[in-house]
């Protein structure tokens, strides 16, 4: 149950779902978190629960839009003041869109772009430095089964997640160096702050297997 005493992580989209879980399981194992997201209310009360549960301090809320460069230095600026530093970085912040190439407005490409890609990038740029100061570092982008195959919509969301997949192995080059250690994680048919009916829709229009059975293989 120590396998993160001593560490420091921040993670974003952290108020719930995935990323509340990431916060529970990091401080069960020992490590020191700070959660930051948008929704702030919720993001207060899953801090306060956590921090409940384990009879300590070991989660700090915080807002962080992570399209804002701003809200970046501050949060790794918080963990370092009241923690001492940062170990580990979760982008685990991201949007969906299930519509295809044609009906993707610009807005909504614009949207889950900054969301989902600018917002690793700006991740990754801030957190960087201030594990340097600690000798090493990991930083974890949460990718997805769609960074790795097509489908029949989720344009944006596709393009995001394969970016961020290629992102990942050129900062894990870029930072070998300096013993930051660089990974995506590529979840299966997860769709980020959607409806039970988004999902559904998007299942049935998206979630297609590559090759049917009544499909022959390819010949090699």
């Amino acid at each position: 149950m120590d396998r993160l005493k001593g560490k420091v992580a921040l993670i974003s989209g952290g108020a719930r779902g995935q990323g509340a879980a990431e916060a529970r399981l990091f401080a069960a194992e020992g490590a020191k978190v700070v959660i930051g997201d948008v929704l702030d209310d919720q993001c207060r009360k899953t801090a306060d629960d956590i921090n409940a549960n384990a009879k300590a301090k070991s989660v700090i809320p915080l807002h962080l839009d992570v399209t804002r460069a701003a809200d970046w230095r501050a949060a790794v600026e918080r963990c370092q003041r009241e923690f001492g530093g940062l170990d580990i970085l979760v982008n685990n912040a991201g949007i969906a869109n299930i519509k295809g190439i044609e009906e993707t407005s610009e807005e909504e490409w614009d949207s889950v772009v900054n969301i989902n890609q600018k917002g690793v990038w700006l991740g990754m740029k801030y957190a960087v430095p201030a594990m340097r100061l600690r000798g090493a570092g990991s930083i974890i982008n949460i990718s997805s089964i769609y960074g790795l195959v097509g489908s029949f919509g989720s344009a944006a969301y596709h393009g995001t997640k394969g970016a961020v997949r290629l992102l990942s192995k050129a900062a894990a080059i870029q930072y070998a160096p300096d013993k930051i250690r660089v990974n995506s994680i590529h979840l299966e048919s997860y769709l980020p702050r959607c409806s039970t009916s988004l999902r559904q829709k998007n299942c049935s229009r998206s979630s297609m297997p590559l090759r049917s059975k009544e499909a022959p293989s390819p010949k090699r």
